[in-house]
């Protein structure tokens, strides 16, 4: 079998974590912060775990 290619774009995006599980940063935090709520921006700095719907592709975007 071949080698399989790291799908550059997600690993930029996505981090494995020990376990296998993987985690992603939120969106809405570039620009236009004046008119969110303080809890809103503190919420969205936050890492999170990918969905289960999305998992398996994230996995097989980045293998190792």
């Amino acid at each position: 079998m071949p080698k399989l290619k790291t799908h550059k774009g997600a690993s930029k995006r996505f981090k494995k974590t020990g376990t296998g599980k993987v985690t992603r940063h939120k969106a809405f935090l570039r620009h236009i912060l004046t008119s969110k709520a303080k809890k809103r921006k503190k919420k969205l700095g936050n890492s999170v775990l990918v969905s289960d719907a999305d998992l398996h592709k994230v996995k097989r975007m980045i293998p190792y």
